[in-house]
């Protein structure tokens, strides 16, 4: 944890899709502005082979907001939830901000991670802080108290956004007060904003190492994962095996669900 960092905030939020007991488990961990239910076809495509958990990220879905982003308070809080699972090592997953999360936490505490995926994702700086900062300048933008609809919400958001794949997919995050019946966002957008060089940039690792197997899942099409971080990804993860989808970009699960569940089936079977 960073020395100035807050100390973590409550359990984060988490759906669990799957009831055998008996069945591995696997903890996803969703990327920037989504939510743990972003998984959740993926995770009924693994049933009934695993038990999966999907979690809010800190500041995103149903989970507590923090005062500032550190992925070492996000890691810690992914390491409770595991220990709070009772299941031993699981499989974690983790997509893009949630990967570098996931990676964190590995590298945190080895002995409750089994195998580790990282989608679309290095350890290191990466692209994105412009569009994601567009993206969120966009949602700050949008004076949700004078709002009666989503239908509404999407009409104000597509000039700043014109994909409607992409507007979908932000407001995703808007939820109605129950007591005022008015509009807001979930995510904590002024820290997320804020911080977005952090959300961004290297993972803390301490010179630490995973020695698990991994497995780096790329979109083919996605500038996220380059041939310049693949040296700093083998030095944390030495067991690193690296796949690319065709047809996918960023995204990688929701542009190529069959083969992006086909791939990670595939990887968290082997023994």
């Amino acid at each position: 944890m960073s020395p100035d960092a807050a100390p973590a905030p409550g359990p984060l939020a988490q759906t669990v899709v799957g009831d055998d007991p008996q069945a591995p488990v696997v903890v996803f961990c969703h990327g920037l502005l989504g939510r743990g239910r972003n998984f959740s076809g993926i995770a009924k495509a693994l049933q009934p082979d695993f038990r999966c958990v999907l979690l809010d990220m800190p500041d995103h879905g149903a989970s507590p907001w923090t005062e500032q982003v550190d992925y070492a308070v996000a890691a810690d809080l992914v390491v409770r939830q595991l220990r709070s699972l009772g299941a031993g090592p699981v499989r974690l997953v983790g997509h893009s901000m949630g990967g570098k999360t996931a990676m964190t936490a590995a590298l945190q505490a080895p002995e409750l991670v089994e195998r580790l995926v990282v989608v679309d994702i290095s350890p290191t700086a990466s692209t994105g802080s412009s569009e994601f900062g567009h993206l969120l300048g966009s949602m700050q933008g949008l004076d949700l108290s004078t709002i009666d609809s989503l239908g509404e919400a999407d009409r104000q958001l597509a000039e700043a956004v014109p994909s409607r794949s992409l507007r979908g997919f932000l407001l995703q995050n808007v939820r109605r007060d129950p007591a005022t019946t008015r509009f807001g966002w979930q995510p904590n957008l002024d820290v997320l904003l804020r911080d977005l060089d952090t959300i961004t940039g290297d993972i803390p690792h301490q010179d630490r190492v995973y020695e698990g197997p991994v497995l780096w899942l790329a979109g083919a099409e996605s500038s996220y994962v380059t041939d310049e971080q693949e040296g700093p990804m083998r030095a944390l993860f030495p067991r690193t095996v690296q796949v690319s989808l065709k047809g996918a970009g960023h995204w990688v699960h929701s542009e190529q669900p069959e083969a992006f569940t086909a791939t990670l089936r595939h990887f968290l079977r082997e023994r």
